[in-house]
């Protein structure tokens, strides 16, 4: 059963969906697309589908009413009547009044009940811990982060043991109402090395994350990529409106990327599509070297502290001391120079809306570093120039991101939904 199934009012358990090692569905089936097959559906499928899709449209909107909804979804007005108030009685939607003016009976208005559902989001990184809570609008309602070097599992149970009860309580939070915990963290966490990193951080490459939580987490737990994660929140609460096709750079401790396609996150044949971390750089001067050794916030900050003048917090990357700026804007030099290359592939290949970046790169730097690569990119002569910008959730987007898995799962659309065959 999924929240929207129609068998009682009440609000189910999420845990009826989860799974022992990756959350409902996981993220494979989340990414699932039609054209994989030709799956037929049923009328249960088609009905939650539906609900789906008008409970997303009337989350899009401030306010909207039942008129509005057929001519967006092109479902009847009987059927939208009845989604609507089936809505209504899982305390997912409300009546906020009637239209005023023009002719015959006003319309009622609808809107999305933000407390109707909330997601929690955890992002374990190479610096940093963060917890935040989410609600059905996609507003983050409380946030906690720990700056924390390489944090060790121990240290993440510790962290999410004292920290939850204050994201629920600062957030407002009803606990019956919570879906389920997302989880987001760089693949290969443990076996990618990284400046600074210690020998015993390889343990992480053993974790398996729903088994580590499950003691101190009461709701069903989902993994995926922070890149992923955070490409996926973009797609849902971002600027999907305008971009729905666009690929999402992730700077963080590493470099990350996450592709979205007519707003559906696409993972590739083996889940690993946008690794362009990874990717090698030939221009620069360590041999073997890629893209992610000079583009992550470990580099910058390992050069500061080579420069003699480390910073405490990535807030003070911005801001009036000389000999900080400097090395900031030798890195961002450096930075667009081993994006460019990349970058190009992407717009060659897959022609995107937009390239958005994001991550705890502090934002006057994202959108120094979006004008220099569109700058750099415009150079060039190639069939096509996506706009390099900063995304709209470019701060603790992975988190967030990772509080949207479980409204995926439960609530939101997509063409998963609709399959039969194999699931």
């Amino acid at each position: 059963m999924n929240m929207l199934e129609d068998n009682s009012n009440a609000l189910p358990d999420p845990a009826s969906k989860a799974r022992d090692n990756g959350g409902p569905l996981g993220a494979q089936s989340r990414s699932s697309r039609l054209s994989n097959g030709l799956s037929g559906t049923n009328l249960e499928r088609a009905g939650d589908y539906n609900l789906r899709t008008v409970l997303q449209a009337i989350r899009l909107r401030d306010e909207t009413t039942r008129v509005t909804l057929v001519q967006e979804t092109g479902l009847t007005a009987p059927t939208i009547a009845n989604i609507t108030n089936r809505l209504i009685d899982k305390g997912l939607v409300r009546l906020t009044g009637r239209t005023k003016g023009g002719r015959g009976q006003p319309a009622l208005k609808l809107q999305i009940d933000r407390d109707g559902a909330f997601g929690i989001g955890l992002n374990v990184d190479r610096d940093h811990l963060t917890l935040v809570a989410l609600d059905l609008a996609g507003e983050v309602r409380s946030r906690i982060t720990q700056e924390i070097a390489f944090a060790m599992p121990v240290d993440v149970v510790e962290f999410v043991r004292k920290r939850l009860d204050e994201v629920i309580a600062a957030g407002g939070v009803d606990r019956k109402r919570v879906l389920g915990v997302g989880v987001a963290m760089p693949d290969d966490l443990g076996s990618i090395a990284l400046p600074g990193s210690p020998p015993e951080y390889a343990t992480w490459d053993d974790v398996a994350m729903p088994a580590l939580l499950r003691e101190v987490l009461p709701w069903p737990i989902h993994t995926d990529n922070d890149a992923a994660a955070a490409a996926l929140g973009e797609a849902h609460c971002g600027t999907a409106a305008e971009n729905p096709s666009f690929f999402y750079l992730l700077i963080s401790a590493g470099l990350g990327g996450g592709l979205v396609i007519d707003r559906s996150y696409h993972r590739g044949a083996t889940s690993r599509s946008g690794e362009i971390g990874l990717m090698p750089d030939p221009g620069a001067v360590t041999p073997g070297a890629v893209v992610q050794d000079i583009v992550s916030l470990s580099t910058l900050h390992a050069r500061l502290t080579a420069a003699k003048c480390p910073v405490i917090n990535n807030a003070q990357l911005v801001g009036s001391n000389a000999a900080v700026n400097a090395v900031v804007k030798h890195w961002l030099n450096d930075s667009v120079r081993a994006l460019t290359m990349p970058l190009i592939g992407i717009n060659c290949l897959l022609n995107p809306d937009a390239i958005l970046i994001g991550g705890r790169l502090p934002v006057p730097l994202i959108e120094r570093l979006a004008s220099e690569l569109g700058k750099a990119l415009a150079a060039v002569d190639v069939p096509s120039h996506a706009r390099v910008m900063p995304a709209v959730m470019a701060q603790d987007a992975p988190a967030i991101g990772a509080a949207i898995l479980p409204f995926l799962d439960h609530v939101l659309p997509s063409d998963a939904i609709l399959i039969k065959a194999g699931r």
